[in-house]
């Protein structure tokens, strides 16, 4: 166990590092490019190579050490059945959403996919986006989910816990439309602009419909799975769904987008903290945090 806290958090660090450089890169060095070139003369072509390297790799690493830290979590946390019930349902079906919109233009409208973000599968969404929905998915449900105490045999409970982790989901993209297709170095376009700050509206829609669909097909295969986690224990999924939107924050505010990110903020970042505190504290959470040794055995009773 504690060699996979040891990896997990390695993953992590690397997740925010990476975005930490990623964003370094969109804000200082591409906007300033001509600058940076004028002072390297004879290193023209290496530089220019350097930052088109740099910058197409950079969010794919970003996602992979995002889905290696939340892999690793919830295998720590909930077991690998709970697991691969989630990530296999939220893979399989915001691909087959994301293959739609780029190839039909429902649910989310006419876009297209650039080359920042690594290989395209059927040439059309990038392999790492479902991944990106999974991480975000998972960290989204598990912090409203426990906050609602599903363990509890609810319906109403289970549903709300669907609605609020779709929320925090589509919360995030508030923030990361404008920084991912209105910028300098954009990494998807819309063929035709929308209203909302170059999106559309029905684009938010399917964001929320897709992500609600894939955690209400997770909460039917999760089984009410009694989860009796603590705040210490939800640190890593607060952790990354905050670095996330603050990525995508950064860059849109750098570039004007104020309003969009204060909607990302309204109901994403300040109802998670919420969420978070509402997790019950435990008398093990120091020690937890500390030695990522997971006290559970609810958990445990479920899998079985």
């Amino acid at each position: 166990m504690k060699q996979l806290v040891i990896a997990e958090r390695y993953c992590l660090i690397g997740h925010i590092l990476a975005k930490t450089f990623g964003l370094a890169g969109l804000l200082l060095v591409v906007p300033h490019a001509d600058a940076i070139l004028r002072l390297l003369p004879d290193g023209q072509s290496l530089f220019q190579w350097s930052v088109e390297k740099s910058m197409a790799g950079g969010g794919v690493t970003d996602i992979l050490f995002g889905l290696a830290a939340v892999s690793i979590f919830a295998y720590r946390t909930v077991g690998m059945r709970l697991t691969l019930a989630f990530m296999l349902p939220a893979v399989a079906i915001s691909l087959t959403s994301e293959l739609l919109g780029t190839g039909t233009g429902f649910p989310f409208g006419d876009y297209s996919y650039l080359s920042g973000l690594g290989y395209k599968i059927a040439g059309l969404v990038p392999f790492t986006i479902p991944l990106s929905w999974f991480y975000m998915g998972f960290s989204s449900y598990l912090i409203a989910s426990v906050a609602l105490n599903t363990n509890k045999s609810n319906w109403l409970r289970q549903v709300g816990a669907i609605l609020l982790g779709a929320m925090l989901f589509t919360a995030w993209d508030f923030a990361l439309e404008p920084a991912m297709s209105q910028t300098n170095f954009p990494f998807w376009y819309w063929a035709e602009p929308g209203a909302f700050f170059g999106t559309p509206y029905r684009n938010y829609l399917g964001w929320y419909g897709t992500s609600a669909l894939f955690m209400s097909v997770a909460a039917i295969l999760w089984r009410n799975p009694r989860l009796n986690l603590n705040r210490a224990q939800l640190v890593v999924p607060l952790i990354v769904y905050l670095s996330n939107v603050a990525f995508a924050a950064a860059i849109s505010l750098a570039f004007g987008y104020w309003i969009p990110v204060a909607l990302g903020l309204i109901f994403g970042v300040i109802p998670v903290i919420f969420l978070w505190w509402m997790a019950q504290p435990s008398t093990d959470a120091v020690v937890e945090a500390a030695t990522g040794v997971v006290n559970n055995p609810s958990v445990k009773v479920a899998l079985k």
